[in-house]
């Protein structure tokens, strides 16, 4: 039930909807009644607007709130600080059920205080998806998908019994099994609503479907206008909470598209330019929207696509408004009905709807994009806004990558048992996967299009070439069975692996030992190529060197031809029966072919089938696993995938007064754009890590490692690897890449984790250092416990990307900021130093000033300015309570 707003401004208005009379808090109103010119803005803020309307209450929100609102958006660079209260929330399970152990361990310690742990319980509706469990182990045959799904099961049944017991305990809950699709995905094509409505004193009121993710893809959603975005596991758990989430008015992009794509040109292609673009513009943080004559030419599925990439090139958001096609698009996949004309009339009264040839909003910036210039390509060797047009992508390979590589022997590394070799540049792994693309029918059909006349030509799959085709959901099968393109893809190998995330978050699973020992042995700088959204280094696959993304059909051309030394353009792609060569022009569906097939693959009768009243129950293994009861968790003691989390334990009703920092010791010193994939533990668990040894030394066989995600709840496992990513670079430990660091004073030469048990045991508190954009990539919560963990009580960086920076923050760990023209390099550290963070002792406001005390070997000392990356007040507060789900805790004990 929803608390009515105090509605100081008088806003509260009603919609006639089919003779049904449905409240709201009217936008027009709030503008006639002296809020400024709300009307105007961007529409994504007008969603922002609304909720702080439906949430006045004196306190969090203010009437001076409302009435400066549209002057702070105009603005473009704002402080001031507003509150946000989503929907719901959506989850992943490599960051969900991390986050529901969580809440198991607050009721642990909720119990303990002498509170009653069922206080500690979702308030708002939240969906767990589990997605990125299944990993790639068997592909290429016809039982793959039930073989890695048995495989998933036996190495996750303790996780999935305790998602069992959470489904069972906890309100406001729903889990959505094992093999069913990627969250984003189950999110666009049933969740999501649009507009919600609740009811309250025999009221209805209907307002704009927003929600927060644990996943940084969640903006995804923005592609059919649902104001949504992805943070930390542990900003979204305060948020199940019934904890408003504090944030600044929002710097908001206008990006215009104008003309259509061209013939020949995906949604994988568009992405991919934008990217690019947008990185270039810098669009760090902010909320992108898309309007303009462009719109109408593409479909939700391709908005989906761009939506998705916000995090790629920067945004927050990448948000469109609401249209005719996206109410196709409800009734598309089953949400049509009553439903379209409440969607429309709300849109229409709030000016939240988008006519292309109407008024647009006032952007306060503005970038305009030609999508008749997007051409085909593919990004890479290893970040997404590294683009490369097609037409060069052989020549920037051959020009860019192959002169940086170890000479191999003519002709080859030659492969054990095998009558060819691997050379540099060769595709070892070619993936459709991740949610990106999988959602959208023209490229995942036009993949299977091309899959066909490569068939009907003769062509194949290398034989080094490890296929796989991992849908986001089933009703992907569904329909390219139905069009009868799924036996193609098949005959080249790209059978369904399983219903998740897998490779674009390194679930790629093992490559054949002949072909990882020839790699490894010889230095073979090998490629993936995959439809995915990540391509950072050391993400994808451990042998894999060298990442590009592409759109699905070119995944299916790359594993045909093998190698990304091949000019796609201009080179054949093999022979046909009679010897004569094949091209990939002659293999590119027209669009005629892919409008005939696109028409038939969706319809509500399959989405209906799939999503109906069976999306929670899950197959006969989900049913099957027994499940503990009670309000409580009873953590196995010999578990070493679930073991209570270390970060309530001592927790009492008031926290230890905040002091200064001092003779605190580099733990890392880093470049720029270390991204939480560096930091935090992800991707397979190797025999020679830190992790993989303390598993085999608790009696764990490798080919029982499982991944990093699965073991989020052990945090002994994750602490050792926390910052041992094989390319990471600490200037600490020049030559020793990945998770070395030196001790000091001894100047020992260790792995992280053993040196912060050292420093830890001589009671010497950490900083890590580092360049600009830290924390860049997933919304990893562990990029945050694995810092804390270590004892890290600082990070100071030269800049700190969004969510990390929040994430930081809500574990207790302080976020500083160099000023401009101050690094590490300039200051000359070395990790010899000790620091001294002065300044913390006294009032704290946000992004005050503090002084960092740099004491050398020499005894010099140098005071350096830095700024307190707390931003708003109860940022404040979260850091002084020591966590943001500490100061929930003791607000629910009544001890905050």
């Amino acid at each position: 039930m929803m608390t009515a707003s105090r509605d100081s401004l008088g806003t509260r208005s009603e919609l006639d909807v089919n003779g049904r009379r449905v409240g709201y808090y009217s936008l027009d109103a709030a503008e006639a009644a002296g809020a400024g010119a709300v009307t105007r803005m961007p529409r994504s803020a007008k969603v922002l607007y609304e909720n702080l309307l439906r949430h006045e209450d004196g306190v969090t929100v203010t009437r001076d709130h409302l009435t400066s609102f549209a002057e702070n958006v105009a603005a473009t660079r704002t402080e001031r600080e507003i509150w946000f209260h989503p929907t719901r929330i959506l989850m992943n399970d490599s960051a969900g059920i991390p986050l529901m152990a969580d809440f198991a361990a607050l009721r642990g310690a909720m119990a303990r205080n002498g509170g009653d742990p069922s206080k500690v319980n979702p308030q708002i509706p939240s969906d767990l998806v589990v997605d990125h469990s299944v990993m790639v182990d068997h592909f290429g045959n016809d039982e793959a998908f039930a073989a890695n799904l048995d495989l998933e099961f036996e190495r996750n049944g303790e996780r999935y019994r305790f998602l069992r017991w959470a489904q069972n305990t906890f309100d406001n809950f729903r889990a959505v099994p094992p093999g069913t699709g990627i969250c984003h995905q189950v999110n666009l094509e049933a969740l999501a609503r649009c507009v919600w409505t609740s009811s309250d004193d025999n009221r209805t009121t209907a307002f704009p479907e927003t929600l927060l993710g644990t996943d940084s893809h969640t903006p995804m959603i923005n592609g059919m206008g649902v104001l949504g975005w992805g943070v930390g596991g542990i900003e979204a758990g305060a948020a199940m909470l019934g904890q408003p989430v504090t944030m600044t008015v929002p710097r908001i992009v206008g990006c215009r598209l104008d003309g259509r794509l061209p013939v020949g040109v995906t949604a994988t292609d568009l992405v991919l330019t934008l990217t690019e673009t947008l990185r270039n513009v810098g669009v760090v943080g902010a909320f992108v929207e898309f309007f303009g004559e462009g719109l109408e030419s593409l479909p939700l599925s391709d908005r989906a696509t761009l939506a998705n990439m916000a995090p790629e090139y920067g945004a927050t958001m990448g948000f469109f408004p609401w249209d005719a096609e996206t109410l196709r698009y409800l009734e598309q996949t089953d949400r049509g009905g009553d439903h379209l004309d409440l969607v429309e009339a709300y849109g229409r009264a709030q000016g939240l709807w988008h006519d292309a040839h109407g008024p647009q909003p006032d952007f306060p910036e503005l970038v305009t994009v030609d999508l008749s210039s997007i051409v085909p390509c593919i990004a890479g060797p290893r970040r997404p806004q590294d683009r490369i047009a097609l037409s060069r992508a052989a020549e920037a390979f051959k020009t860019e990558v192959l002169p940086k590589q170890k000479p191999l022997p003519e002709g080859g590394a030659p492969v054990a048992g095998r009558d060819w070799t691997l050379d540099h540049g060769d595709v070892v792994v070619a993936a459709i996967t991740s949610c990106t693309n999988t959602s959208n029918p023209s490229v995942m059909l036009a993949a299977g299009l091309l899959a066909k006349k490569a068939v009907e030509r003769g062509l194949t799959s290398k034989p080094w070439v490890k296929t796989s085709l991992a849908p986001g959901s089933r009703v992907v099968t569904d329909y390219l069975v139905a069009t009868g393109l799924q036996p193609y893809l098949d005959q080249l190998g790209f059978q369904c692996v399983g219903y998740g995330c897998t490779t674009c978050m390194g679930n790629s699973g093992p490559l054949a030992p002949e072909i990882a020992d020839t790699i490894q042995n010889n230095d073979v700088a090998a490629a993936a190529v995959l439809s995915g959204n990540r391509n950072f280094e050391g993400r994808v696959h451990p042998h894999a060197r060298i990442n590009y993304i592409g759109s699905p059909p070119l995944v299916v051309a790359y594993a045909i031809a093998g190698t990304m030394a091949l000019d796609l353009l201009t080179e054949p792609l093999g022979h046909d029966g009679d010897g004569k060569p094949v091209y990939f022009s002659e293999l590119w569906p027209s669009d005629e072919e892919l409008i005939a097939v696109v028409n038939d693959a969706l319809t509500p009768e399959r989405f209906r089938a799939r999503y109906g009243t069976t999306l929670f129950e899950g197959d006969a293994r989900w049913k099957e696993l027994s499940a503990p009861e009670g309000a409580l968790f009873e953590w196995p003691d010999d578990s070493l995938y679930m073991k209570e989390p270390p970060f309530f334990l001592n927790l009492g009703p008031t926290p230890d007064p905040v002091t200064d920092i001092i003779g605190a010791r580099p733990l890392a010193i880093l470049g720029d754009s270390i991204t939480t994939d560096h930091i935090s533990p992800v991707g397979t668990i190797t025999p020679t890590s830190a992790a993989g040894k303390f598993l085999m030394e608790q009696g764990v066989s490798a080919k029982d490692f499982n991944s990093f995600a699965a073991r989020r709840v052990n945090h002994e496992v994750m602490t050792r690897g926390a910052f041992a990513n094989i390319r990471l670079h600490n200037e600490m430990a020049p030559d020793h890449d990945g998770g070395w660091t030196h001790h000091h004073p001894s100047g020992d030469l260790l792995p992280m984790h053993e040196a912060a048990a050292r420093y830890r045991a001589e009671g010497v508190p950490l900083v890590v250092i580092a360049g600009r954009d830290y924390g860049a990539g997933s919304s990893r919560d562990w990029a945050a416990k694995g810092t804390w963990i270590l004892g890290v009580r600082a990070v100071i960086a030269e800049g700190l990307e969004r969510i990390h920076r929040s994430n930081l923050v809500g574990m207790g760990v302080l976020p500083l900021q160099f000023k401009d023209g101050v690094t590490r390099e300039t200051l000359g550290l070395d990790g010899t130093e000790t620091i001294t963070i002065r300044g913390l002792d006294g009032a704290i406001t946000p992004r005050m000033e503090v002084t960092a005390e740099i004491t050398r070997a020499d005894g010099s000392v140098e005071r350096v300015p830095l700024v307190c990356r707390l931003d708003t007040n109860i940022e404040v507060t979260y850091y002084q309570q020591g966590g943001i789900l500490q100061y929930v805790l003791r607000n629910a004990m009544g001890s905050a």
